[in-house]
């Protein structure tokens, strides 16, 4: 494994120049899209503005709290409780060539302002077909959230922190353009008493979705084995809330030795998402609570249907293991695995074949803005190239009618019927 913090401090991970010598070059603004479809992206990400935090937390943490300084070498940093987390951008290359893709920039205005600006992001939403978006934090405060709780020693920051960024992203990220941003809330991963409570209060507030770690025990924290976490998973099925559990969200890379090149890491992140679904499908947590609904995002879906294979062939071994056994589960593990989990596919094409066997009701796009794989600014012909010869209803359901049902985000009858019409 490789850690994501290492990566991201490593700047001669990519080809791309840093230093004095990097180059920023913004690319003209592509035309408006073409719009074939209704699309909902449920995997874009957030580059958390500078002003995130003003204003939001008491005034007793006003010089411990998150904030961006600039620093001699001309570059813009975080500081968070006395220490400098550097990595402002962290990939936020969509709009600038590709030889310029890194783990930077590591300056607000080296990034097309749509990385951080959600009036701009709206604005780049609509050049490229997305109605609606579910965003995940960045790098400041880790994908789910474990930065902003786990850099700081004093858990009252941390909480007074985490509660900030929930309101921003509920008051202003997805606040100030109804319906083009999906909620997701930071989980509180601390104490799962109070994270329960917050998932609570957060659900009565609007959000539908959590972002939480595909692999808490890689971040230091009980494992998902340890009957932990049921508090708050309890608190997921009850209100509906969706658990998404995203590639990195350990803290970590999937690799294979200390010397192997970059490209291992690259084309094995994804592997994430196969680790822990099958880790969370034996946790039992789906088994005790039937309406938790997890999504494995930005985990692709070409695996799907090989493992479901793979559970049933292990029928044969539940008697020698016990482990599902012991669960009481009347389903098989394939069964509950149809049931609990929801799948996000990039750019998948020869997988989407298999919609039959992964579940055609189960099957997510995502945009991944403004990442360096993300399909913007043509999502709409990359969809258009993967799924455009499928049945109506079929693309109907991966386009958008799933993301709409899952995470309870209405779409307009006029915009379901015209994708023009926003």
């Amino acid at each position: 494994m490789k850690s994501i913090d290492e990566l991201a401090a490593n700047l001669s991970f990519t080809t791309a120049k840093t230093g004095e010598s990097r180059s920023v070059t913004f690319l003209p603004d592509p035309p408006r899209a073409r719009r074939r479809y209704t699309l909902i992206s449920v995997d874009d990400h957030i580059v958390e503005p500078p002003d995130t935090f003003t204003g939001r937390l008491p005034r007793k943490f006003a010089e411990r709290a998150p904030k961006v300084v600039d620093t001699a070498d001309g570059g813009q940093t975080w500081v968070y409780d006395g220490r400098e987390l550097p990595n402002v951008g962290f990939n936020a290359v969509v709009g600038r060539p590709v030889s310029e893709y890194g783990f930077e920039p590591v300056r607000f205005d080296e990034m097309r302002r749509g990385a951080w600006d959600i009036d701009a992001r709206v604005k780049d939403m609509d050049l490229n077909g997305i109605y609606a978006s579910l965003n995940f934090p960045s790098f400041l405060p880790g994908f789910a959230g474990q930065r902003l709780q786990q850099v700081t020693t004093d858990p009252e920051l941390a909480l007074a922190s985490v509660r900030a960024w929930n309101d921003w992203h509920h008051d202003v990220w997805a606040g100030a353009h109804p319906g083009r941003i999906i909620p997701c809330q930071l989980s509180w991963l601390l104490d799962p008493e109070l994270g329960a409570a917050m998932i609570r209060e957060n659900a009565e507030r609007g959000f539908h979705a959590v972002t939480f770690s595909e692999n808490p025990a890689m971040l230091g924290l009980p494992s998902i084995h340890s009957g932990h976490w049921d508090p708050m998973m309890a608190a997921c099925a009850e209100t509906g809330t969706v658990v998404n559990l995203h590639i990195g969200s350990s803290g970590s890379s999937p690799s294979t030795t200390e010397d192997a090149p970059p490209d291992v890491q690259g084309v094995l992140f994804f592997a994430y998402a196969i680790s822990a679904a099958v880790d969370w499908l034996y946790s039992g947590l789906p088994s005790r609570f039937p309406d938790l609904q997890i999504c494995l995002s930005e985990g692709g879906i070409g695996w799907v249907a090989g493992l479901l294979d793979r559970l049933d062939h292990m029928l044969s071994y539940h008697a020698m293991y016990g482990t599902w056994a012991e669960l009481g589960e009347s389903l098989t593990p394939a069964e509950v695995f149809s049931r609990n989990f929801w799948f996000c596919a990039v750019e998948d094409k020869s997988s989407f074949m298999q919609h039959d066997r992964i579940g055609a009701d189960n099957i997510m796009l995502e945009a991944d803005y403004p990442h360096c794989d993300s399909t913007w600014p043509h999502t709409q012909e990359t969809v258009h190239q993967q799924i455009g010869d499928l049945p109506p209803d079929l693309i109907r359901k991966f386009t958008w009618e799933n993301a709409s049902r899952l995470y309870r985000h209405p779409v307009p009858v006029e915009i379901q019927r015209d994708p023009e019409a926003f």
